[in-house]
């Protein structure tokens, strides 16, 4: 006998959690793209390939945010006759498209930087290391906030996009760190610039290739953290009745958890008793844990009750 799988009513929690995420969302938009456009002002002003590279990270970074800002919009929407699951898993696919995104924009900077490599340049501006330095700090503060909402709310794209910004503040550190070399060393010192383009590069690359990589584990139902696991299995075999689970299956899909589990009760009580357990199984769940979007039950006789 299996409960129904009725889509769960969204908590005052869920919705907390879904706002906490869209704010970190539209901090990351607001400061990505206004550093976007600054660096780009001032690489292409101040003669600095890595200040544009960098530049590119963060538009990047921008578009990441608002990809994410729209899928956490669309994600609450709620269950329909077409999605009788929800909306929530528009949020990986959000994540794996900037994700490639990202891969694109990456290899382009490093086959622009490996092939004007030799080409003469004049030396950056004064004013480019400003930008660099504000990039790193802002980066890093953004990184951070981004970093406690997602261990709040359990969102991967937010996470993923923290990581993403502070990548962005170690990339930002190399672009200083080598217009610093630059202004001091001379003109001669010039191939710096290009050096730092690559890592700059390269970063992007690595931070494309993790989101993708996280985005797809969720997108292929990967199982839950264990954490969860064994905390859904302690709430379960407290429910009166219950004798062991048989199976327990959870997969992620935006900030909540679709859960399948088997319950072992004794072979000898009523289909309806069994019924009332399997209930009460659900009940407990989706009150203790507010991250479950729905949990489907299914009543197994024990075999040594």
């Amino acid at each position: 006998m299996t409960t129904s799988a009725v889509p769960a009513i969204e908590s005052r929690e869920i919705a907390r959690l879904y706002a906490l995420s869209r704010r970190a969302a539209t901090w990351g938009l607001a400061v990505t793209l206004s550093l976007g456009v600054l660096k780009l002002v001032g690489g292409w002003a101040g003669h600095s390939l890595a200040l544009l590279s960098d530049a590119v990270h963060s538009l990047g970074d921008a578009i990441a945010s608002a990809s994410i800002l729209l899928a956490l919009r669309y994600a609450q929407q709620p269950a329909d006759t077409e999605h009788p699951y929800g909306h929530t898993r528009v949020e990986a696919v959000a994540a794996s498209s900037v994700a490639v995104l990202l891969c694109l924009s990456g290899a382009w900077i490093l086959v622009r930087t490996l092939g004007t490599w030799g080409d003469p340049s004049p030396s950056p501006k004064w004013f480019t290391i400003p930008i660099a330095l504000a990039s790193v700090v802002l980066n890093e503060g953004l990184a951070r906030y981004s970093l406690w909402v997602a261990r709040v709310t359990g969102s991967a794209s937010v996470r993923a996009n923290a990581w993403d910004q502070r990548l962005d503040a170690f990339g930002s550190g190399l672009v200083l760190l080598s217009l610093s070399v630059e202004m001091v060393a001379g003109p001669n010192w010039h191939w710096v610039d290009h050096l730092a383009a690559v890592g700059v590069s390269l970063i992007i690359l690595s931070a494309a290739g993790n989101l993708f990589w996280s985005s797809m584990q969720e997108l292929i139902d990967r199982q839950a953290d264990p954490e969860l696991l064994a905390r859904i299995r302690t709430i379960a075999l407290g429910v009166t009745g219950v004798i062991a689970l048989e199976k327990l299956l959870a997969r992620k899909s935006g900030l909540e958890y679709l859960v399948d589990l088997h319950v072992e009760v004794d072979p000898k009580i009523s289909v309806l008793e069994g019924h009332a357990i399997g209930h009460a199984v659900k009940r407990a769940l989706m009150k203790q844990i507010v991250t479950l979007r729905d949990v489907l039950v299914h009543i197994e006789p024990a075999e040594n009750p």
